[in-house]
């Protein structure tokens, strides 16, 4: 079957129409690309590119074909930037709505400091990568161009931790998070602990210079503090903690966000985290920050009673999605709201009934984001802009930042 492409899926799928089907989705492909395969129900198998797109590239890294970390390295950047603010105006012209959109921010490569690699005992080893695209297969990524050389160099002693907890028949999950002292280390499927499985993990964990590592939920070990440095402090969070993928990429939420927002006396900083936004934006207003977690909460207050020169920091743990802050205690000039995937619907309502003069709204996922945006646009908010940020580079993922502001 010989077929034309229309467009990218969600997924990053090249989507085909047949004449006397329904969409076919071919991998690996671009908009206008001609490709030839065997049908497969609803893919293509084995496509060969008959005519190319102006915008296919040579993947940069040599283990793209096998691995399935990236979904568009045979993308131009062009392309992909385009694409990217495509996903976002689309799922607002579903709601109804358009925006202007501020230049696109993308991470460079090898600079991911946070990932989650699978890993095996083998015969000979120990395997550890990314899966295979559409398999349970662990590729090797020795030369990886997305991961930052930090945690590359960590794969000897990750191999050796797999060798000693790990099993041929079961697959571990490895969470690494580059600090700044040493990479810190969250395990899922491994053994269960013992005391001598305790002793040799302790003792990869120094000889490897690894800060911290934790067991299937257990701490195992604490050679040096995993710390993260946020404006001018230094935070400790707890393992397996959400972190922005990149320092690139932080440093551009941020820098939007401090566009959004602008000067400012008091601001609330919703579903904060450990302070990725409450700790810089302290060295210039007050916040108050509020998060479900209460282990982050806690990283998030010792940080702020450990750095001098901020302004006043307070801080509250509580269930957004169950117990959302209502309009009587939205009383700041501005908001940031960061929340995750699903988007924060009830939050959302009552910020759009509060009437703060300006939003700052973060989000992973434009589905949600124009959902939520609908909701302060019909309560008289305006879309002022929206900046993608790519932090996620080569992926299908989509951050951005968007500035709301209020009609009164």
């Amino acid at each position: 079957m010989i077929v034309t492409i229309d467009r990218l899926g969600h997924l990053g799928h090249g989507i085909a129409r047949a004449l006397d089907s329904g969409p076919i989705y071919v991998p690996g492909t671009l908009p206008g690309e001609v490709v030839d395969g065997t049908p497969d129900g609803d893919r293509l198998l084995d496509p060969k590119i008959v005519t190319p797109s102006p915008d296919r590239v040579k993947p940069p890294c040599r283990h793209a074909r096998a691995c399935g970390g990236c979904q568009l390295q045979h993308a131009s950047e062009g392309f992909v930037a385009a694409w990217k603010q495509q996903v976002v105006e689309t799922a607002l012209a579903g709601r109804g709505l358009s925006a202007s959109f501020r230049p696109l921010v993308t991470s460079p490569p090898r600079s991911r400091r946070r990932a989650t690699l699978s890993a095996r005992r083998t015969k000979s080893g120990a395997l550890i990568g990314f899966h295979a695209r559409g398999s349970d297969t662990i590729a090797e990524i020795p030369d990886c161009q997305l991961l930052h050389p930090g945690i590359l160099a960590a794969f000897p002693g990750l191999q050796a931790m797999v060798m000693v907890g790990g099993s041929r028949t079961t697959e571990l999950s490895l969470q690494v998070t580059l600090t700044r002292g040493g990479p810190d280390v969250v395990v899922t499927g491994g053994k269960p602990l013992d005391s001598a499985l305790r002793m040799d993990l302790a003792r990869l964990v120094e000889t490897h210079g690894f800060s911290r590592l934790t067991w299937d939920g257990e701490a195992v070990a604490l050679r040096d503090r995993p710390a993260l440095t946020m404006g001018s402090a230094t935070v400790l969070p707890p393992a397996g903690a959400f972190l922005q993928a990149t320092s690139e990429g932080e440093a551009a939420l941020l820098a939007a966000v401090r566009l959004a927002l602008g000067p400012q006396k008091r601001v609330v900083d919703l579903f904060s985290g450990v302070g990725t936004f409450t700790l810089p934006l302290a060295a210039e207003m007050e916040v108050h920050a509020v998060e479900g977690d209460v282990a982050m909460t806690r990283a998030l207050d010792l940080a702020a009673r450990t750095t001098p020169n901020l302004h006043r920091i307070t801080h509250e743990t509580r269930d957004l999605f169950r117990r959302p802050l209502e309009p009587d205690e939205l009383g700041f000039s501005g908001a940031v709201i960061d929340p995750p995937r699903a988007g924060a619907e009830a939050q959302t309502a009552t910020l759009a009934r509060s009437k703060i003069p300006v939003i700052a709204a973060v989000s992973c996922n434009p589905v949600t984001f124009a959902r939520d945006a609908k909701t302060l646009i019909a309560a008289g908010y305006r879309l002022d802009w929206v900046q993608v940020i790519d932090q996620f580079r080569w992926s299908t993922h989509v951050e951005l930042v968007a500035r709301f502001s209020s009609a009164d």
